[in-house]
């Protein structure tokens, strides 16, 4: 079954390429469940109800998220509502929300998907290492397929947990940075990684924001407040073809497109179904 996994979704234009994507991807690809990462969302940074629903609508089944999850506060209650919500789940104990759930694919096949956030130049947040020691057992016996999003800086630290986490989850797919990595792949004990999935946002931004205001920082050191870029959207993710009975990843496939190529008939067949 392949599940798909969309990187950081940026503003509008982010949203805009999700839409565009998954309509175009349905008759292509028999996908059994989507999941993005929406903690940039809302102009960047945050959810608002309207936000959520329109990935929803768009196809997106679940939304993992990041450090940014709280910078809307219209979209903290979502947090609590809505399960298909997840903040990081090894923030300190008692943080509204949830960090991973489990939810039915298109198939009725259970996936458990997980959002988990990492330490180095990021925060003092719960070791990601022990949290996956002491949980993981009890979550693979609810579904054997479990979808890793690790939020995460340092590369170092990304790959570190892939290599600790192998044989354990299913896949694992690297946010935070939005720059998508050369190195999706499959590992010797059957799980899918890639350091980072990407961004679904605006191309030649800097990470999805305006590049004149992000040079404006770089250069003077003075706060600037970011916007989100104008310019052509484009979405960036990984498949990840996974057995539901078993757990085991049997192919990864990474992916980076623009709106303007969404349209060329070309350009699906490297996502048609094998």
């Amino acid at each position: 079954m392949w599940v798909l996994f969309l990187g950081d979704v940026v503003g509008k234009p982010g949203r805009k390429a999700v839409s565009e994507f998954l309509s175009r991807l349905r008759g292509v690809r028999d996908v059994d469940l989507v999941i993005a990462n929406g903690e940039n969302a809302a102009s960047g940074m945050g959810l608002t109800d309207p936000v959520v629903r329109e990935l929803f609508d768009a196809g997106v089944d679940v939304l993992t998220g990041g450090n940014h999850m709280w910078d809307k506060k219209e979209g903290i209650p979502l947090l609590r509502s809505d399960p298909r919500i997840l903040r990081p789940v090894n923030y300190p104990p008692g943080v509204d929300g949830r960090g991973w759930g489990v939810f039915r694919g298109r198939s009725g096949a259970p996936y458990a998907v997980v959002s988990l956030i990492g330490r180095v130049f990021m925060g003092n947040y719960d070791c990601p290492f022990r949290w996956a020691d002491s949980e993981l057992p009890g979550i693979r016996r609810e579904a054997a397929c479990v979808v890793v999003d690790f939020h995460a800086e340092a590369t170092s630290e990304k790959r570190a947990l892939a290599l600790y986490l192998d044989g354990k989850v299913s896949a694992i797919a690297g946010t935070h940075t939005h720059i998508q990595t050369s190195d999706a792949d499959l590992l010797p004990g059957g799980t899918g990684y890639i350091t980072d999935a990407g961004m679904c946002g605006p191309a030649g931004s800097v990470i999805g924001m305006d590049p004149k205001t992000v040079l404006r920082r770089f250069l003077l050191q003075v706060p600037v407040r970011f916007d989100v870029a104008a310019g052509e959207p484009e979405a960036s993710g990984v498949f990840y073809d996974l057995d539901p009975e078993t757990g085991r990843c049997a192919a990864v496939q990474a992916f980076r497109i623009s709106e303007s190529r969404m349209r060329s008939k070309e350009a699906w067949k490297t996502f048609s179904n094998p």
